[in-house]
């Protein structure tokens, strides 16, 4: 009888525990699809699509301009390599992005750092970039 108790619990643990498990995994297939798409329209240089996966509230607190949609048509990214990602605070994760930068008109290329970081919207059921399109320029 003791036994019978005993997997009748395991079995409600399990049940119990198991669609915590599948969202964690639907949400990082989402996470690796947003983070996929935003990666290949960076290094096609398509900003103004990359822009789409920043997260409203930080695209409504700072608004790009087309003279700064502009700047990012001075560069190509020759690279973008995903060098390690970690959980950080608040359930958001954190991505440490190696990007090859190449000025157009001097041809000379770079090599910078970026960290993303992603937040998960329960509402809208999708990833946003929280911290904006990088700073290709370090703020000059």
């Amino acid at each position: 009888m003791r036994m019978v108790l005993q997997i009748v619990v395991l079995i409600g643990l399990m049940a119990a525990l198991s669609p915590a498990g599948a969202q964690s995994r639907l949400q990082r297939g989402k996470l690796q699809q947003v983070q996929d798409a935003y990666a290949a329209a960076v290094r096609w240089g398509d900003f103004e699509n990359a822009w789409q996966a920043v997260d409203p509230v930080y695209r409504a607190e700072h608004p790009m301009s087309e003279l700064e949609f502009e700047r990012y048509q001075q560069v190509q990214i020759s690279g973008y390599r995903d060098l390690n990602s970690s959980t950080g605070p608040e359930g958001t994760v954190e991505r440490q992005v190696e990007l090859r930068v190449i000025n157009k008109h001097t041809m000379a290329e770079r090599t910078m750092r970026y960290r993303e970081r992603w937040r998960w919207d329960p509402e809208a059921k999708r990833w946003w970039l929280v911290v904006g399109l990088p700073d290709l320029w370090h703020g000059e």
